[in-house]
């Protein structure tokens, strides 16, 4: 049962691809060969050997038709509703290389609550290995509701723009007073040529959080955690926050720190004093 022996029959084979596209689940389909065979014994695979053959064979080979179904269904959703919007970004060999879509509900929320927005790409479809990416607001109960969805073969600055150009003609050339996102130099790029009216913040959350990692390796990372969040949120002043960050830097030696420089570099992006004005 050594993985290089495990090598399913091109009659295993073929029924595996049968009862897949009969929509007869992975666990059933094994099941059915463990019967026939006289128990588990019998068979020279396992049941993940039956999952890995969908996975790598049966749906790869049909992902191109995927996608042409999924451009089906945006456009089946597109005559049944007028406001759903949805636009496709093609390779040459006519795969999905862009997609944004976004529904009537959403679009009239956006209206509501367009005011400030997030867009989140922290996630991934491992299937088609491509980025799903979430527009996302806050109505007035204090809940998340979705704006609009995107899914993206590369994250480079020409697939943001793209996107974001969507979404804008989307919303009627709206663009939102504010917008929050990740770190990222080239999201920054897109936003500032597409939106350039719109307050650009970058999540503090996020940046907070890659800090201890980046900490670990002193020893009193947690006292250092501790102070610099002190720093960060309780400078009630942009002048009262320079020094507390100076001071920071000198106690605890981080004056030519590469990456909290570049971090002070672009405080007016994430530190809240200095975003504070803005809605």
């Amino acid at each position: 049962m050594l993985k290089q022996h495990r090598k399913p029959s091109m009659f295993v084979r073929r029924t595996i691809e049968n009862n897949e596209k009969a929509g007869i689940r992975p666990n059933k389909t094994y099941q059915s060969f463990v019967a026939a065979a006289g128990g588990h014994r019998e068979l020279n695979f396992i049941k993940k050997d039956v999952r890995n053959y969908i996975t790598r064979e049966v749906r790869n080979v049909s992902e191109l038709q995927d996608e042409k179904e999924f451009e089906k269904y945006l456009l089946r959703m597109k005559e049944k509703n007028q406001n759903f919007f949805f636009k496709l970004e093609l390779e040459d060999d006519q795969s999905i290389k862009l997609a944004f879509w976004e529904d009537a509900r959403s679009r009239a929320t956006c209206e509501y609550f367009g005011d400030v927005i997030s867009f989140d790409t922290t996630y991934n479809t491992n299937t088609y290995n491509m980025v799903f990416g979430s527009f996302i607001g806050v109505n007035q109960h204090s809940q998340s509701t979705l704006l609009g969805c995107a899914l993206m073969k590369n994250e480079d600055i020409q697939s943001f723009k793209w996107l974001f150009e969507c979404w804008l003609c989307c919303m009627g050339g709206n663009a939102p007073k504010g917008i929050l996102t990740v770190q990222c130099a080239l999201m920054q790029r897109a936003i500032e040529a597409c939106m350039p009216t719109t307050i650009h913040r970058w999540c503090i959350w996020h940046i907070m959080k890659k800090i201890p990692s980046k900490l670990n390796d002193y020893k009193r990372h947690l006292k250092i955690e501790h102070d610099m969040s002190h720093v960060v949120w309780n400078s009630h002043t942009k002048e009262l926050f320079d020094r507390n960050w100076n001071d920071f830097l000198i106690k605890y030696g981080f004056v030519d720190n590469k990456e909290l420089s570049e971090l002070y570099e672009d405080r007016d992006i994430w530190i809240p004093i200095y975003l504070n004005h803005h809605f």
